[in-house]
């Protein structure tokens, strides 16, 4: 069995890693302490931001070195927290031009939420200037749109840790339209 282990898995010593993942590993740190593509990166990052600004897109800044944090709440003054402005967008996101983000507000801290964020994270390596540009281009067709995007209520959700497994639907009266 330790045999064929060592052919799929690699050797008990690398913690179940194979070496691909342990190349990649390598490569990751490699890359992550290169000057110059930190510059280009956290340049992207604040390319977007700095874009997002100039649409009337509120964010946390400075724009971060892995993300763009969107202040969903002031972007949307419409939908209260209680219906999720945060999930609102990054709804909105998705079914504008499939770009997922994350909401990190009132649907995954309840009540104790702070602030109604979305982040728009960026992976180390995937993205070029294109997408950065088409990120962009999207955005500006939600901030058309704005006002007619709709607040969510919780229609199923688990216990704990709802923000990975609950439901939502549109709530209508939030927005002019709604969506099933």
């Amino acid at each position: 069995a330790r045999y064929f282990l060592i052919l799929t898995e690699g050797f008990p010593t690398y913690g179940g890693l194979s070496g691909r993942d342990l190349d990649a590993l390598a490569q990751g740190f490699k890359e992550a302490v290169d000057e110059d593509y930190l510059r280009y990166r956290i340049r992207s990052i604040a390319y977007c931001g700095e874009k997002f600004l100039k649409m009337g897109v509120p964010i946390v800044e400075p724009p971060g070195g892995h993300a763009v944090y969107i202040d969903a709440k002031t972007f949307l003054p419409h939908i209260p927290s209680s219906a999720f402005p945060a999930l609102a967008l990054a709804n909105e996101l998705y079914l504008a031009g499939g770009i997922r983000a994350v909401e990190i507000g009132s649907v995954m801290f309840g009540r104790q939420a702070k602030m109604e964020l979305v982040r728009l994270a960026f992976p180390r390596r995937v993205y070029t200037q294109s997408h950065v540009d088409y990120i962009v281009e999207v955005m500006q067709s939600v901030v058309r749109k704005k006002k007619r995007i709709p607040g969510y209520k919780i229609i199923y959700q688990e216990p704990v840790m709802r923000h990975f497994t609950a439901r939502f639907k549109p709530v209508s009266g939030t927005a002019v339209r709604s969506r099933v």
